[in-house]
């Protein structure tokens, strides 16, 4: 399951796609927002205004009703019993709540990019390692912070990429942000691959 703030459109789409590229893996990407996703495009002053709107427990709600129907949909298939998730920005901070509300440990691995506006105190309630991806110099996701939540959460990694900032991953604005991003991307789906490919082979 993919989770960003700007959830709709051609570009984020094949941002998913290149992203998650392993075989054996569906990626599910829900419209969070409704048709209404935030664009860069858009005045920074309207940003809180558009949040407001989009209340907290109506999108872990969506998110709550798109993982049952895909793990439905597995389980029927004989596919698997676990999920993945991986969460940008806005979207890693729901990822850190989606987990915390997984009593009945659906997911089986984690990616959070530089997640935003979560509370660090969920770390005790995660039951499966998460794979925390951060610039060095992003400010809305300190280093600091993540490494707090890495010693809580068994298994958990942090990877800091020097000299970057916010939304270097999926929004690269130089070579240089680029080649990081796709370093990025191939730790992430090495970790997804560990978590939920090879982890099923085994028990299988």
């Amino acid at each position: 399951m993919y989770l960003d703030l700007k959830i709709l459109g051609r570009e984020t789409l094949l941002i998913a796609c290149h992203a998650m590229g392993i075989s054996k893996l569906l990626v599910l990407v829900p419209d969070l927002y409704r048709g209404e996703p935030w664009s860069k495009d858009r005045p920074q002053s309207e940003f809180e205004e558009w949040r407001r709107k989009h209340l907290p427990q109506r999108v872990a709600s969506d998110i709550n009703i798109s993982a049952k129907w895909l793990l439905d949909e597995f389980i029927a298939a004989g596919i698997s019993d676990k999920l993945g998730i991986v969460g940008f920005c806005f979207g890693g901070g729901r990822l850190i709540d989606t987990l915390a509300r997984d009593t009945q440990s659906h997911f089986g691995a984690a990616v959070c990019f530089y997640g935003t506006r979560f509370d660090p105190s969920l770390a005790s309630q995660l039951k499966i390692p998460v794979l925390f991806i951060v610039g060095e110099n992003d400010p809305l996701c300190p280093v600091d912070l993540l490494r707090q939540m890495e010693s809580q959460i068994k298994g958990s990694q942090v990877c800091v990429y020097a000299g970057r900032g916010h939304g270097f991953a999926h929004h690269p604005e130089s070579l240089e942000e680029d080649e990081d991003a796709e370093g990025a991307f191939n730790i992430m789906r090495n970790w997804l691959n560990k978590y939920l490919v090879q982890t099923r082979n085994v028990m299988d």
